[in-house]
């Protein structure tokens, strides 16, 4: 087996269907098998796989593990040379997989690879990026991304002027379309559970780089993502979860300094906007802007109140009014690999 691609899927039966449409449409010159990790949808999702793609391996977890639990529990009974991790609400375009799969080939120096994502409106949908630093978050936070035009070592969150249309190396793919050579996510144990959503490829990813592979950008292979299906659903909640897996992530890669760090750069990020936004609430209210503003207040509260320290060294965090989308997982473990 060449290839083996795995999709979580919670409720995603409105975009799956699409999804599975194109890859068994656009990937006929090399062995493949689909796996659908279903993070316990009750939308008729899994009944409609069976119904129309029989092939399709699909394990029922019976609840939300999140994306890396639920991944994990594909990759564990993948067999492919290499592991596809795919969003359901994207589709394969003009032979992208086995584009991808040739270029990997290529390149044994890499152990993971990204492909070109774009909006359904054809744009470049940034999904490839610099890994997260404290100097790149805080130079995103007082928009000043055009200084990497002076030097890469500015690199914020972006790489400036960088359209996807060359192949490069990049710190990590985004998470809706990124492959690894399955040997390497063996070594590696496939993505740390400690993150239910956000930063578990961009850890993955870190990993791959500190165990001496590189990460490679194929722009010939390009996929179309339709993006924040899930996110639309709870936009305040998920929200949440990504400053908890933000503060999980430099906890374990930047140890309790680092994380001391970006929580001061987290407030000032969100201060910035929340102050931006209440501007442009007194001087032109626009339907929506209140709703924001809401956020930024929920997001600054919290992320004052907490002690980034304590939240990743045992989950404990100042209450939101909203619950976490999971229980508090495994404690992080500090500066390792």
């Amino acid at each position: 087996m060449k290839l083996s691609i795995v999709i979580i899927c919670w409720n995603d039966c409105k975009v799956i269907e699409d999804c599975l449409h194109s890859i068994f449409a656009e990937t006929s010159q090399l062995p493949f098998e689909v796996i659908v990790s279903d993070n316990g949808s009750t939308d008729g999702s899994v009944a409609m796989i069976r119904e129309k793609f029989p092939s399709v391996r699909i394990i029922e977890n019976g609840a939300n593990l999140g994306f890396a639990r639920g991944n994990n529990a594909g990759i564990a009974v993948a067999s492919g040379e290499y592991t596809l991790i795919l969003n359901p609400d994207t589709v394969i375009r003009r032979r992208a997989l086995e584009k991808l799969i040739a270029y990997a080939d290529r390149h044994a120096e890499a152990g993971a690879f990204g492909a070109r994502v774009l909006n359904p409106n054809g744009s470049f949908q940034n999904c490839a990026r610099p890994l997260p630093s404290v100097r790149g978050y805080l130079i995103a936070a007082l928009y000043l991304r055009w200084l990497a035009r002076l030097s890469e070592s500015l690199l914020s969150d972006t790489y400036v002027g960088w359209d996807g249309r060359t192949e490069r190396e990049i710190g990590f793919q985004s998470g809706c379309c990124v492959m690894f050579r399955k040997r390497v996510l063996d070594e590696l144990r496939g993505f740390d559970e400690i993150f239910f959503y956000h930063k578990e490829e961009v850890d993955l990813c870190c990993r791959v780089w500190k165990a001496g592979l590189s990460i490679r950008f194929y722009p010939d292979a390009e996929i179309t993502h339709l993006g924040g299906q899930s996110v639309r659903r709870a936009p305040l909640r998920f929200a949440l979860e990504t400053y908890r897996s933000r503060y999980r992530y430099f906890y374990k890669h930047f140890g309790e300094r680092g994380v001391r760090r970006i929580r001061w750069v987290s407030l000032l990020h969100l201060g910035v906007r929340w102050f931006g936004y209440q501007m442009r609430a007194v001087v032109k209210p626009r339907r929506g802007l209140s709703n924001r503003l809401q956020r930024y207040r929920v997001l600054l509260a919290w992320n004052w109140r907490l002690d980034p320290v304590k939240f990743a060294k045992s989950g404990e965090e100042p209450h939101s009014g909203f619950e976490p989308l999971a229980p508090p997982p495994i404690a992080s473990q500090p500066a390792t690999s």
